[in-house]
């Protein structure tokens, strides 16, 4: 089939190599546009699907806007029977919807209509959820709002967000080929609106830890931000980010260090870094960064 691909981060880029592995005829990759990135922001960064799209010998597009009579026609222009979507980063108005042939198909990182929007990974790990997955859905206007084709789970256990969505990303692709390959037998499923959540995107300010939280919370928060943007804590005036950390069932004031391995204590249990990356350093072991800074017991973390 003629299928345009949408998406932009390295979680589309299976689902991109899938479909030309798979024998269909990508016509155009859409993106978001390069962003400045590198050190201090010096030069424009093509985003991983632009990067992976060109290596393929595939025609890149990355307007700004697909809300305009020049974008649709461009669009219009590739004559697709699909558009297969994944983390795109753009609204697709309804002229856009409705283009492609037999329209656009979506691959969401969750187990819809649980966690429909932009930061579905995260939230699942902040929430506790046990069980994750992908949900292969048609395309309408609302956000994530359309008709199940397909899902596919899989355990959060311990699992981080980069190891999970890097996990979700392969099981997305093999289901968007195995509903591609025999679309009679995947009808769709309309989602019940009294069981949706809303994954909205990761401010800020949710990054930073508090420790008057449970050491429970904490180590979520932990996996649901790493590798990036990594959640972080303040020790001497100077950022420190957690990138990883055991629960420990020690009990003591918030923010005190409880020993000489840099347990933490929270507003219920204790946390453990065992993975830890100072402003402008590498990431290290926490033991490593021990040997070199000693931060004894009675100390407080900000």
């Amino acid at each position: 089939m003629r299928i345009i691909f949408m998406g932009t981060p390295s979680f589309a880029v299976p689902s991109l190599h899938a479909l030309v592995e798979g024998g269909h005829e990508v016509v155009a990759a859409y993106t978001q546009p390069p962003r400045p990135g590198g050190r201090r922001g010096k030069g424009l960064t093509p985003t991983p699907v632009h990067q992976s799209a060109e290596a393929l010998g595939i025609e890149v597009r990355h307007p700004e806007t697909l809300k305009d009579l020049v974008a649709e026609a461009d669009f219009a222009a590739l004559q697709a029977d699909f558009a297969v979507v994944a983390a795109y980063g753009l609204i697709l108005p309804q002229a856009i919807i409705d283009m492609p042939k037999h329209g656009c198909l979506n691959v969401h990182a969750s187990l819809l209509p649980h966690w429909r929007g932009a930061a579905p990974v995260q939230r699942a790990i902040l929430a506790g959820d046990h069980v994750t997955g992908v949900t292969i859905m048609r395309m309408e206007a609302g956000l994530d709002t359309g008709p199940m084709l397909a899902k596919v789970s899989t355990p959060v256990n311990d699992k981080t967000a980069g190891e999970l969505t890097e996990e979700l990303a392969e099981l997305g692709a093999n289901l968007m080929i195995e509903v591609l390959a025999n679309l009679a037998a995947f009808p769709g499923e309309e989602q019940d609106p009294l069981e949706a959540s809303y994954a909205k995107k990761i401010d800020k300010a949710e990054t930073r830890i508090d420790f008057s939280r449970d050491a429970e919370f904490i180590e979520r928060q932990v996996r649901a931000f790493a590798p990036a943007p990594g959640a972080w804590f303040l020790f001497d005036g100077e950022r420190y980010k957690l990138l990883a950390a055991q629960v420990i069932g020690s009990e003591g004031a918030p923010g005190n260090v409880l020993d000489d391995q840099f347990t933490i204590a929270c507003g219920h249990g204790a946390i453990r870094p065992t993975r830890i990356q100072r402003a402008g350093k590498p990431a290290m072991d926490a033991a490593d960064l021990l040997r070199g800074k000693a931060i004894p017991a009675g100390t407080v973390i900000a």
